[in-house]
């Protein structure tokens, strides 16, 4: 019990990964840790894409609408700018982010700062999503969070796309997404393949 103690209380720099598909409690979970670590008079700064405006500009906001303050960045190097003299960095929606955040978050840590990161790891059509599998390749722990399937109830495996648009970033809600289990996203895959869609 004291091992796990002292590892609350003094914990060396690390990276944390929190990663699933949409509606799985990524940003919640992170949310989570951030407070924990603020109730723990830690000195933390959270940070977000600018372009993710869904819910706040400024605000990291969770699908049931718990927040935190945020600040909203363009590019990974304004972190590591913006990170002096801090315990605990949080970053939000990191697939969005540029690849040079894997060596901000590696920085980081290096100089004993814990850094949480929440993300996609897949796009809507299962594809590894911007920095998200080189991040997991370097946490220090990896969690998988899983939304559940609307169709069946199972484990979600992918963020499904409801609205005809290819492009890879599409800001979007329940309206334009839903979590799917990978028998039922291949249903519809096949199904559409068969339609000619």
């Amino acid at each position: 019990m004291n091992n796990n103690l002292a590892g609350e209380t003094h914990r060396p720099g690390r990276i944390e990964v929190v990663c699933g598909s949409m509606f799985s409690g990524k940003t919640e979970e992170l949310i989570r840790r951030m407070k924990r670590a603020k109730f723990a008079k830690q000195k933390v700064e959270i940070f977000k894409p600018s372009l993710d405006t869904r819910y706040s500009d400024v605000d990291v906001v969770s699908h049931d609408q718990h927040s935190i303050p945020s600040t909203p960045i363009d590019s990974s190097s304004t972190i590591a700018l913006l990170s002096s003299d801090i315990d605990v960095v949080g970053i939000d929606e990191a697939q969005f982010l540029d690849d040079g955040v894997v060596d901000v978050c590696n920085d980081l840590a290096n100089r004993g700062v814990r850094v949480i990161v929440a993300g996609l790891d897949m796009d809507f059509q299962g594809k590894p999503f911007g920095p998200m599998p080189a991040l997991c390749a370097i946490a220090d722990e990896v969690t998988k969070v899983h939304a559940i399937c609307v169709k069946c109830g199972a484990l979600a495996y992918i963020s499904h796309r409801l609205v005809a648009n290819d492009k890879r970033v599409l800001l979007g809600e329940q309206m334009e997404y839903e979590p799917l289990c990978r028998e039922c996203y291949q249903r519809i895959v096949n199904d559409n393949e068969l339609q000619g869609r």
